[in-house]
């Protein structure tokens, strides 16, 4: 009798992936669709179903074996089976809607971590879903020219000053060489293994992602445009098209087109290490990318009309940075206005308000992001959008059309890939008819600095604005034993409490490993904790996770790694 041989199907970038179990065995009768084996690798677990009914004869694999696309895993009665489905590819084609019915019953516009998110767990849920991104890849800003680029390689520049810093241990190397292609590489590889692993699960869902850009037609239908223009009719539709970053403009006109002239994503694209480079706007993402530039050798100046650098951190978190970073800069130009900028064969000619006109070899361009909303046609289904982009919601990510949902960057500030998957989950959730709702107390922040600073809840000086009664406690890292073995012990960790109930509403830490230890601090503030809860807790030692501890005790006056607090 003949058989069918059943194979790993496309299971993304993932060329060994390890058997973890077997769920079938011969004799067993299986049906279409029903889990035969589970694989893990690094990034997921996952399930391969079976790809039509029958009983299986016989196994190819066990547990320990290493499988990719096209391995065979088992052999089944070809009498009862179906046909192979044919590798499913990222534009998979929808069945056109009947009259009356909805092609998806939840559209997801947008592919970032925010709208995957909201994807998967839609899917999770049962509901019928479709993914619509524009790029040809899964992951959107974060993951392909973002958060995740920017963090390999500012990890890549952190190796590289530990390295130098080692001197002073007696331990002492060479100046690195620098091939930029291998560089880009390692960047391009990071990004690669997660946004495969995306497209993976995305199957695994069996999530239909189409590629185009989608518009609203109605407040149920779509319009994408990619290789064809096509329409998808839905139910329900979850709006996640994220931010893009703010133009310049000097006098109403905008900067020369110059290769020379770039925002983040064009820094992150590492075509060449500048002598020295102009970073307009002091804020978090323009002094993280002037990090990875300094380190591989460019000299940097930062232009910010505002007072400070990385406004909305503390200015005492910020001054421990700017210290230990000073080095970096040759001009930090505060409260300062660029009026010009002319691109001449020698260089970008940049003037400023009462400053003298500098030349550079290149300007990164940093001034903030601003939402997507007015991008997808919203006002054809009726939802409103405001005049910065942004879109209102409710507690449930609900906009002014109750079918339609908005998340991430569009929904409000802050904007964070963190708040943007927990706001996915809750649209989805609430798309499915569950009763969720967006209810944090409070968004962790963290700029990947070096040192890193890192805030949640109340700072201090917000709550000294606003005359708010707090108590706070600040713990040095020059009394920590692990941050002085580490040789970094230049941060220290603040807690904000109030001063009646002495829980703890705010936090904030600047040195290495900050974006780390502030999750604990989150979950304090979330759970409702006091000074007490905190400093009884025990944390390991020797790390710097006890200064977390320890401040807690400064607060309430029983610290024993400090010099005893003087009676009144």
């Amino acid at each position: 009798m003949p058989s069918n041989e059943v194979k790993v199907p496309d299971i993304g970038d993932f060329k060994s992936v390890e058997v973890i179990e077997v769920l079938v065995k011969p004799g067993d009768t299986v049906a279409k669709e029903q889990s035969l084996i589970t694989l893990e690798s690094d990034k997921a677990t996952m399930e391969i179903p079976s790809p039509g009914a029958g009983t299986v004869q016989s196994i190819k694999v066990k547990v320990g074996d290493k499988v990719a696309q096209g391995s065979p895993i088992l052999v089944l009665d070809a009498a009862t089976a179906e046909a192979p489905r044919k590798e499913e590819k990222l534009n998979q084609e929808i069945q056109p809607a009947k009259s009356g019915e909805y092609d998806c019953d939840v559209v997801v516009i947008g592919a970032g971590p925010g709208g995957y998110s909201a994807a998967f767990r839609a899917a999770d849920l049962g509901l019928r879903t479709v993914l619509v991104e524009r790029y040809p890849v899964l992951g959107g800003v974060c993951l392909n020219v973002g958060c995740i680029p920017s963090k390999a390689l500012l990890h890549t520049a952190s190796v590289i000053d530990a390295a130098r810093g080692l001197a002073d241990h007696g331990i002492s190397f060479g100046e690195p060489k620098l091939d930029l292609a291998k560089l880009r590489a390692f960047k391009d590889k990071v990004v690669g293994k997660l946004t495969g692993g995306l497209a993976a699960m995305a199957k695994m869902r069996k999530v239909t992602v189409m590629t185009g850009v989608a518009t609203f037609n109605s407040s149920h239908e779509l319009v994408i445009e990619g290789k064809d223009k096509k329409t998808l009719r839905f139910a329900n539709a979850i709006i996640a098209v994220g931010s893009q970053a703010a133009k310049l403009r000097l006098d109403g006109n905008e900067l020369p087109s110059d290769p020379r002239i770039v925002d983040s994503t064009g820094a992150l694209e590492l075509k060449a290490v500048p002598k020295k480079m102009l970073i307009i706007g002091g804020g978090i993402i323009g002094l993280e990318m002037g990090t990875v530039y300094s380190t591989l050798g460019t000299r940097l100046d930062v232009v910010e009309m505002m007072d400070g650098l990385m406004l909305g951190a503390d200015r005492d978190l910020v001054a421990v940075w700017q210290k230990m970073n000073a080095k970096r800069f040759d001009n930090v130009m505060l409260k300062t206005k660029t009026t010009k900028v002319e691109a001449a064969k020698e260089g970008l000619r940049v003037s400023f308000e009462e400053k003298p006109t500098q030349i550079y070899d290149a300007i990164l361009v940093s001034v903030g992001r601003v939402p997507s909303g007015r991008n997808v046609g919203a006002d054809k289904a009726g939802v409103a959008v405001d005049a910065k982009g942004f879109i209102s919601v409710d507690s449930q990510m609900r906009t002014n059309v109750p079918n339609i949902y908005a998340i991430g960057d569009v929904a409000g500030n802050p904007m964070l890939a963190h708040k943007a998957v927990h706001e996915g989950h809750v649209a989805a959730e609430a798309a499915a008819g569950q009763k969720s709702h967006f209810d944090a107390r409070v968004i962790p922040s963290v700029a990947y600095t070096d040192p890193e600073i890192a805030w949640v809840g109340v700072t201090e000086d917000e709550a000294k604005k606003a005359g708010t009664a707090i108590g706070v406690a600040k713990f040095p890292w020059s009394a920590s034993g692990r941050a002085i073995a580490n040789a970094r012990d230049e941060g220290f960790t603040k807690l904000v409490f109030d001063t009646e109930t002495h829980r703890v509403v705010g936090a904030a830490i600047v040195g290495t490993g900050a974006g780390d230890l502030i999750s604990e601090m989150a979950l304090a503030v979330e759970m409702g904790a006091d000074a007490t809860d905190i400093g009884k807790t025990i944390h390991p030692h020797p790390t710097t996770s006890e200064s977390v501890g320890m401040a807690a005790e400064l607060f309430e006056g029983v610290c024993t790694d400090m010099p005893p607090v003087r009676k009144k």
